[in-house]
């Protein structure tokens, strides 16, 4: 694993910033993974699509955004007395208009000797995915980077906030142990320098997580000999995307 996001409004959070305390310095990217949607920490719960909606309509409280973006990166900050190495969202909120702008402008006041790597959520044409991925994937994927990768992408470059090229990972959470290895190798077939994929592993069932059967296979797929071979025969080393972006050829571009 070479990132890991954090959701600061979880339960576990205590315990798994003691945990990532431990880890060396440049062991992964420890980030923060905004969640505006299940656990904030100033705001109450809202469903993604009530939250999309109010960004489309233009209807987002900004001062109310912003407190929360602020909450969110003390917690992170006090657990882990550092300043995160990358910032996205919790189903991808952090694209959103309406939202990006309070973001970009936390960051900037908070971190502007080192910003922080920023998800972009562009994707690829599905035509360069081998396999292809069904309707749904490609679907779910394009609306996703629908939803504001171009947006972000526009305003991080002007603000000189580092991202990766593309997004992977997409999927519809439906799949098996075998068929998920199938959907990583047709991403990582598909996929070039300063790519992101992105995993949902989890290594025991969290009751009430409607993904925890999910999670547990990918954990098992991920931390499985065949992902290794799979790497292996793709000729593809993985790395954190921090050491990835320190060469300008994949900054903002």
């Amino acid at each position: 694993m070479h990132a890991i996001g954090c959701l600061v409004g979880g339960g576990s959070w205590p315990a798994a910033a003691e945990m990532l305390r431990s880890l060396p310095a440049n062991a992964a990217d420890i980030g923060l993974h905004l969640d505006l949607t299940e656990r904030p920490l100033t705001l109450a719960p809202t469903a993604i699509g009530r939250l999309i909606g109010r960004s489309l309509l233009h209807r987002i409280d900004a001062a109310a955004a912003r407190a929360e973006v602020r909450a969110q990166l003390d917690a992170f900050e006090a657990a882990l007395a550092r300043a995160p190495a990358f910032v996205d969202g919790h189903q991808h909120v952090h694209q959103l208009p309406g939202i990006r702008d309070v973001l970009l402008d936390e960051l900037s006041r908070r971190y502007a000797s080192a910003l922080p790597w920023l998800r972009s959520t562009r994707t690829a044409s599905a035509i360069h995915s081998n396999p292809r991925p069904g309707w749904r994937d490609a679907a779910k994927a394009r609306l996703i980077e629908g939803l504001g990768a171009r947006g972000l992408d526009t305003a991080a470059r002007r603000a000189g906030f580092p991202q990766n090229a593309r997004l992977w990972g997409v999927y519809d959470f439906a799949a098996g142990e075998a068929a998920f290895l199938q959907r990583l190798d047709g991403w990582l077939a598909a996929c070039g320098d300063g790519d992101l994929l992105m995993c949902h592993p989890g290594a025991m069932r969290d009751r009430g997580d409607d993904l925890a059967d999910t999670r547990v296979g990918e954990f098992r797929v991920l931390a499985g000999d065949a992902f290794g071979a799979v790497l292996r025969g793709r000729g593809i080393d993985l790395a954190a995307m921090s050491r990835i972006l320190r060469t300008d050829r994949y900054a903002a571009a």
